[in-house]
């Protein structure tokens, strides 16, 4: 019960209903992944985000005091909270009129790898060109003492 290599559902003999629901759940994990991933992306690529994280680091903070501390109004600071919290990296508990922030659960392990796999990408392209550049630089001197002879 599967789908031949060169086509649908329908031409390997399985009704097409039965693999629709396989393939959305596929297709929604995958979304979710890549939205939770580009969501954090999103949410990192603000320096005043990236601070509210690290002061949330040392201490869990409301979001009046973390718009005094970013000098920003507090409608302000409200959206970059978020955005933060859309992305699971800060948690928010409303207690009164006061609303506290602190550091959500997510560890960010997903993103580092992403990363991390591009670090080594970059890592082994960067030493090809240095062994290249060393092979020019030999060739160079060997050019030079052929020319002076």
């Amino acid at each position: 019960m599967g789908v031949t290599a060169g086509g649908t559902a329908a031409r390997a003999g399985v009704p097409l209903a039965c693999c629709q629901p396989a393939c959305y759940t596929l297709n929604q994990m995958v979304q979710c992944t890549r939205t939770r991933v580009d969501a954090s992306f999103a949410a990192l690529s603000d320096a005043t985000r990236r601070g509210v994280l690290e002061q949330l680091g040392h201490a869990d903070a409301s979001i009046t005091d973390l718009a005094e501390k970013f000098h920003m109004t507090l409608t302000g600071m409200k959206k970059h909270v978020g955005v933060l919290e859309r992305a699971g990296l800060v948690i928010t508990q409303k207690v009164g009129r006061v609303r506290t922030c602190k550091l959500g659960r997510r560890r960010l392990e997903e993103e580092a790898a992403w990363i991390e796999r591009y670090r080594q990408l970059w890592d082994a392209r960067l030493d090809e060109l240095g062994k290249v550049v060393e092979e020019l630089k030999r060739n160079e001197r060997v050019d030079g003492r052929k020319n002076r002879e």
